[in-house]
């Protein structure tokens, strides 16, 4: 068997399980990202602002190594915001500590974590921001569907009672 960093790989018995990220630290992680991805800088150049390897800061990004309380002083400074901007949306504690069946001590549903990845990614920074700089709600309200019908969502929301249909959509009463 091939040798493994001791931080990726917890050894149970005779056997090796592969270790988790702690959702807290995948969650600032992602902070680290977005905020990075949003301001257009590099892993490597963020790693040399903090003094580590582009590798590292790809660790702490995916909540592999864990940040230190100095650490995130140093990379709130660096990515200009406050510490506590790595901690908003994050799982609450309570929930954690007695995770609902069935959930394996995740808070986070897993589509939330999936909208926090994409929204770090530049593809996903620059869609919402471009989404954001659009005024007129009918125009925004056509993306999102044009969006779901391309992703194969057949469903609509459904409607108040006060909202007319779409012009051309034939009524079901």
């Amino acid at each position: 068997m091939a040798c493994r960093a001791a931080a990726e790989v917890l050894a149970i018995g005779t056997e090796f399980v592969k270790k988790i990220p702690n959702p807290i630290d995948r969650h600032v992680g992602s902070r680290v990202r977005m905020r990075r991805v949003m301001l257009g800088m590099s892993q490597e150049k963020l790693g040399d602002a903090l003094g580590l390897t582009f590798q590292q800061v790809q660790k702490y990004e995916k909540g592999t190594n864990r940040i230190g309380a100095s650490r995130l002083q140093q990379i709130s400074r660096t990515l200009e915001v406050p510490p506590a901007f790595f901690f908003e949306g994050a799982p609450s504690f309570e929930v954690m500590a007695n995770p609902e069946p069935g959930h394996m001590g995740f808070a986070e549903d897993s589509n939330a974590t999936y909208v926090a990845d994409f929204l770090s990614t530049p593809e996903g920074l620059h869609l919402n921001l471009a989404f954001a700089r659009i005024h007129d709600p009918k125009v925004r309200k056509r993306i999102v569907d044009l969006v779901s019908s391309l992703a194969g969502e057949d469903e609509r929301p459904e409607r108040g009672a006060n909202e007319t249909p779409d012009p051309g959509e034939v009524s079901a009463e």
